[in-house]
C-alpha cells in the first residue's frame, strides 16, 4: 500500500520525480546552446548610436512598493556594455544569459522534444533580446543558474543578464541593476490535497514549509515570524538550490507546504495532480531581467526592447506557456507601465 500511495504522488506532467533527476545530471555542467531550435529568419539589429548617459539606481532610498521603477528611460544606443558584447568573436558572439531549466513553461528542458530543448515564456523573452542586440534569436549561450546563485553570477561576469523568474526588490538593487518589469505574480502556498492547511495563517504552526534559498519567499517568511505574524513553530529553515526540489520534497513527504511565486506554483501544481495552490497571493512581485549594476547602457536597451515586446510579443508567449496554469485573461499578469528613474 505504501509503496502503491507513492506511486500514486509521483504521478504528474512526465513524471516530476524523473524531470528532477533529469535537470539535478544537467545542473552537473554548464549549458553552451547557441542553436536549441529552428527559427524565423531575423532581421537586421539596429544601428549602434552615441549612449545617452545617466545615473544607475540607487537603492539606499528605494521603497519596496516602487522598487520595480528603480530603472532608468529605455534607449536603443549602445554604450561599453553593449559593445563588449558585440566585440566577442566567432562562435563566441553571443548573449550569455542565466535561466531556469526545470520551471515548467518559464525555463526548462522539454523532454518531448528532440535533445530536450529549452523552451518556455523566460526563454521567449531572452530570444528577443538576443535577437535586439546581436540580430538573430540563437544568439545566445544559456547556463543554467540556481535560484541562489543568480545575483553572484552577474557580478563575477559569468552571465550578461539573468531572465530567470527573479523579483525586483530592494535589497537586490544593492547588488544588481534591474531592467523595468516584464511580468507581474505574488506569492502562495502550494500544499498536498489532504494537508489540512487552510491559508498562509496559524494552521502552519508546527509545519515543515520549504523554500528556495535566496528567494523572496524566504524572506516573506523570516520577516512575518520576527513580527510574530505567523506561529513561532513554522519550521522554514530547511532551504534547497532550485525552487523546484521543494516539490519533490512535498512529494517524498519532507515539506508539508511550499511557499513561492504563484506563477511558479501554478506551473508545479500543472505537473503534480496531487498538490494546489492555496489562496490568494499574499504579496505583490515583478519579475525584472537583472544585470550589472554598471551596465547601464544594457539596462536600456532591454527596457527599449521591453517596450515593444509588451505590445508585440509578451501576449503570444503568455497564451503559448502560461494561459492554460494561470487563466485566459491576462491582465492580472501584465506589470503596470513603468515609471523610469529620473535622470539626474
Amino acid at each position: 500500500m505504501e509503496a502503491a500511495r507513492m506511486r500514486t504522488r509521483l504521478r504528474g506532467w512526465g513524471g516530476v520525480g524523473a524531470m528532477a533527476v533529469l535537470c539535478a545530471l544537467a545542473l552537473a555542467f554548464v549549458m553552451l546552446l547557441p542553436r536549441t531550435q529552428a527559427h524565423p529568419a531575423a532581421g537586421a539589429a539596429p544601428a549602434g548610436r552615441s549612449l545617452v548617459t545617466g545615473s544607475p539606481a540607487r537603492a539606499d532610498d528605494c521603497e519596496e512598493p516602487s522598487a520595480q521603477n528603480r530603472t532608468p528611460p529605455p534607449s536603443g544606443a549602445d554604450g561599453p556594455t553593449i559593445d563588449a558584447i558585440k566585440a566577442r568573436k566567432g562562435d563566441r558572439r553571443k548573449l550569455i544569459v542565466g535561466i531556469d531549466q526545470n520551471s515548467y513553461r518559464w525555463g526548462y528542458r522539454n523532454p518531448g522534444t528532440e535533445g530536450a530543448e529549452l523552451e518556455g515564456f523566460d526563454i521567449d523573452l531572452v530570444r528577443r533580446i538576443a535577437k535586439d542586440i546581436l540580430g538573430s534569436p540563437d544568439d545566445v549561450q544559456f547556463k543554467a543558474i540556481p535560484t541562489s546563485q543568480r545575483i553572484p553570477a552577474i557580478q563575477d561576469g559569468t552571465v550578461d543578464m539573468v531572465v530567470r523568474t527573479m523579483t525586483i526588490t530592494c535589497d537586490r538593487l544593492r547588488d544588481v541593476a534591474f531592467s523595468a518589469p516584464y511580468f507581474k505574480t505574488g506569492q502562495q502556498l502550494l500544499v498536498p490535497d489532504a494537508s489540512g492547511i487552510k491559508g498562509y495563517d496559524r494552521t502552519l504552526a508546527g509545519k515543515k514549509v520549504c523554500t528556495a534559498a535566496g528567494s523572496t519567499a524566504y524572506g516573506k517568511l523570516k520577516a512575518d515570524l520576527e513580527r510574530k505574524a505567523l506561529p513561532a513553530t513554522t519550521d522554514f529553515s530547511a532551504t534547497v538550490p532550485n525552487q523546484l526540489d521543494c516539490l519533490v520534497r512535498l512529494q517524498l513527504g519532507e515539506a508539508d507546504a511550499v511557499v513561492t511565486d504563484g506563477a511558479l506554483a501554478a506551473s508545479q501544481a500543472a505537473q503534480d495532480p496531487t498538490v494546489k495552490v492555496l489562496g490568494k497571493p499574499f504579496t505583490t512581485e515583478y519579475y525584472g531581467v537583472a544585470m550589472k549594476k554598471d551596465a547601464t547602457d544594457l539596462v536600456r536597451r532591454v527596457n527599449r526592447v521591453l517596450v515593444d515586446y509588451r505590445a508585440d510579443g509578451w501576449q503570444a508567449s503568455y497564451d503559448k506557456w502560461l494561459s492554460a496554469t494561470l487563466g485566459e485573461d491576462a491582465r492580472s499578469s501584465r506589470p503596470p507601465a513603468p515609471k523610469y528613474l529620473r535622470e539626474s
